[in-house]
């Protein structure tokens, strides 16, 4: 058996962890590297909740819908579009030929302040 706590409490300390890098790569404007820490940031805290619903070790997989959906989360459907947009750099660290376009400065830092958001929000429900 699991430890829940443990396992939650690791995610969600990953996720903290995660969401500093993508700041810290933002102001650099380091743009994608940057997106992909939120996109890592809020899939961690997604496998919080996976873990605590299930009670079992989330699967190996940074899909942020199915994810969601296996968590059972009840996402708004403006953060369901956003967790379209974040996976598509979720990509451009583990496949070399893929590079999606750069938002422009202001959109990208709209999208840091939407991960902040949401990785509040995901944490205050757990």
């Amino acid at each position: 058996m699991i430890d829940l706590q443990k396992q939650i409490d690791y995610w969600i300390a990953g996720a903290v962890d995660d969401l500093i890098s993508a700041e810290i790569l933002i102001q650099k404007e380091r743009f994608l590297h940057g997106l992909f820490f939120c996109h890592l940031a809020i899939e961690k805290a997604i496998k919080a909740h996976i873990v605590k619903g299930t009670e079992n070790i989330p699967p190996r997989s940074h899909n942020l819908m199915l994810l969601s959906a296996r968590a059972g989360l009840e996402i708004k459907d403006g953060d369901e579009i956003f967790l379209g947009i974040l996976m598509k750099y979720q990509l451009q660290g583990r496949y070399p030929d893929y590079n999606p376009a750069i938002p422009e400065k202001a959109k990208v830092f709209a999208y840091l302040k939407q991960t902040k958001d949401l990785l509040l929000w995901l944490k205050e429900r757990l």
